[in-house]
């Protein structure tokens, strides 16, 4: 596949993309030291896992600066800034004196992660001819999910052994690298503009925020008048699959912990499981999409999900949520990047970035939602409670894909 890669960028290049990558997985190293938070600065399991919250909220203000930048500037400008203000907000936070502080700094790890992801994906995409996305955008996904599967084993040891500001410090050395790794990475410009795009109106008052909807209903209208409806189903499945991803990330270490009384070592274990899983569906996910048709990615992988999130409640063991972390795997692996590489097949080369933005915007928004309704229903009822309420939305979301969906890959 790569032999064939448009533009044959250099190898020093392609493989910087690909391992700034893997090292933005690191911040997976934070998911063990949930529970440790609660008890070390005095919140409750609910409340700690607001740290995830935060990193939401980072993320929506970051896509929607990624969305104007990304088309403006290019890519290497994110490549680079990205993980410097992560590596400076993550040193911060193994020092930060009060929980709060600690939030506020999630917020911008959040916010310079989400520039960073939507900035790897377009020079990605630029590598491969149409017929090949599929393939790259799921080994690039997979890429970042072999971090994620390495850094919560990894965070779990810290935290064990020196203490959750380790786990910190290893993702700010990992983003620090990555910075490196970003001024060597292949750089996509910003796109030759079409006609006439909007162009971001100034301020924040209701005429300004009326011209932004204006703005966001042009974008959309740039779209084929067949592919609307189908680019909205996707905006909804990133949505709620991004919230699933998030409620996996929040709660699951607060069940196991408070339930199973697992260690911080034996929770990054169980992420480490789905990592490895998804890692190894690479190249069959990529295959099922250019071969065979992105639906057959993107329904399925959102799904399953509803199934595991039934029986995760009644687990009592680590083999038995180990089990159900692995079919999870399974699942996620199918979407390495389904969503994302649809929403290319459906949205114009100009407005590439924007569309993708405005995706990504809404679905952490939506999301955003995720750890403070499971958190409250954590702390009201059982940590396991907001799995089952998170059920009935995956199972609706697959079902619209699969009636109202059209298959974006041409053949």
């Amino acid at each position: 596949m790569f032999g064939s890669l448009r533009d044959n960028p250099s190898a020093r290049g392609f493989i910087a993309l690909y391992s700034g990558t893997f090292m933005s997985g690191a911040w997976a190293m934070i998911i063990p030291t949930i529970p440790v938070l609660g008890r070390e600065f005095g919140v409750s399991p609910g409340g700690a896992a607001q740290i995830m919250t935060a990193t939401v909220i980072g993320r929506f203000f970051g896509t929607i600066a990624a969305g104007i930048l990304l088309d403006r500037r290019g890519t290497r400008v994110a490549l680079v800034g990205g993980p410097l203000v992560a590596c400076g907000a993550a040193l911060l936070c193994a020092v930060a004196p009060w929980f709060p502080v600690l939030l506020l700094l999630s917020v911008c790890i959040g916010a310079a992660d989400s520039l960073w992801s939507t900035a790897r994906e377009i020079a990605a995409i630029d590598l491969a001819r149409r017929s090949q996305r599929g393939r790259l955008i799921s080994s690039l996904h997979g890429t970042y999910n072999m971090g994620t599967a390495i850094a919560p084993l990894i965070g779990g040891w810290l935290t064990e052994i020196i203490g959750y500001q380790a786990a910190f410090f290893g993702y700010a050395a990992a983003c620090a690298l990555a910075v490196i790794l970003g001024m060597r990475s292949p750089n996509s410009p910003a796109p030759p503009k079409a006609q006439k795009t909007p162009e971001s109106p100034q301020g924040w008052g209701t005429t300004a925020l009326r011209e932004r909807a204006r703005g966001v209903l042009a974008l959309f209208e740039e779209i084929r008048p067949d592919l609307r409806s189908t680019y909205g189903l996707l905006v909804l499945a990133t949505m709620i699959s991004q919230s699933q991803r998030i409620i996996v990330q929040s709660m699951l270490p607060l069940y196991a912990a408070a339930y199973l009384h697992l260690s911080p070592s034996q929770i990054g274990m169980l992420f480490t499981i789905s990592g490895v899983i998804v890692f190894a569906m690479i190249i069959p996910a990529g295959f099922v999409m250019d071969r065979v048709g992105r639906k057959w990615c993107t329904v399925p992988s959102t799904g399953l999900p509803a199934l595991i999130f039934l029986l995760i409640p009644l687990t009592d063991s680590f083999a038995q949520l180990g089990i159900l972390v692995g079919i999870a795997g399974f699942a996620q692996g199918l979407s390495l990047g389904s969503l994302a590489t649809s929403t290319y097949d459906v949205v114009p080369a100009h407005v590439r970035a924007r569309l993708q933005a405005v995706r990504r915007t809404i679905a952490e928004l939506g999301s955003g939602m995720a750890p403070l309704i499971g958190g409250y229903l954590a702390n009201a009822y059982h940590p396991g409670v907001p799995f089952l309420v998170y059920a009935p939305l995956l199972v609706v979301t697959a079902a619209l894909l699969a009636v109202f969906g059209k298959e974006t890959l041409e053949r």
